[in-house]
């Protein structure tokens, strides 16, 4: 695994929780708002941290910390995460995949081993908007079919739209609303203009919380729960 970076002790990643988060490098999606974006451009010029160092302390919190995020980035491109989760799980941790969703095969699998403890979701438009909102031309088929598993899954998940201004309104989060129809969590999240991978994206304000609470409204009749971060 190329691990570029860690938060040691963490009491809001991983719900119900303490966790240990681990950042991956590199994406398959190039999102504007992307407050990670030496992660997502620059993943080889940074250092990896040294496996031995994450495994040693991981054994040393074990008791200590309940369990282990896994984000980035996107996770799920390094060919090592299978076999990384496994050691996880046998030392104990309960397992948080962070993800976008674009590779359901390996999603189905680690479902299907139940292997992953709870998966976050970034949902990141409606389909048509898509690659406006991921800054690349995708599959959207992928991204419904990773929907579609977790909302047929056991574990515990959730959904999650950073509700981007000029790409996200209220009609987009009705949408969503629909795609996830069922679902038994989802969150929307403030957008901030702070190191975005697209600079532009700094200089553009975030809506107002009274704004993302009523578009929380307008998801209602579709979730079981959804909530709100960052305002």
């Amino acid at each position: 695994m190329h691990i570029k970076g860690w938060v040691k002790s963490s009491l809001v990643d991983f719900p119900g929780r303490i966790a240990a988060s681990l950042f991956s490098g590199g994406c398959n999606f190039r999102c504007p708002n992307c407050h990670n974006a030496d992660l997502v451009l620059y993943p080889n010029q940074l250092p990896d941290l040294a496996e031995d160092e994450i495994w040693t302390f991981l054994e040393q919190r074990r008791g200590v910390l309940d369990g282990v995020v896994l984000s980035g980035g996107e996770p799920t491109l390094q060919p090592d995460l299978p076999a990384f989760v496994v050691r996880l799980r046998q030392l104990g941790f309960s397992v948080k995949l962070d993800t976008n969703g674009y590779l359901p095969d390996l999603l189905e699998k680690a479902v299907a081993d139940r292997t992953l403890d709870y998966v976050a979701m970034d949902v990141k438009a409606p389909l048509h908007k898509y690659a406006q909102a991921t800054g690349t031309q995708i599959d959207t088929a992928r991204i419904v079919r990773s929907i579609d598993l977790l909302l047929g899954s056991e574990i515990e998940y959730e959904f999650r739209t950073t509700v981007v201004p000029g790409i996200l309104d209220e009609d987009d989060i009705v949408r969503i609303g629909e795609q996830i129809d069922g679902a038994r969590s989802y969150y929307l999240q403030q957008f901030v203009p702070r190191n975005t991978l697209d600079p532009a994206m700094m200089d553009r304000p975030p809506y107002s919380p009274s704004r993302i609470k009523a578009m929380a409204e307008l998801v209602r009749p579709y979730v079981e729960s959804v909530r709100v971060r960052g305002i």
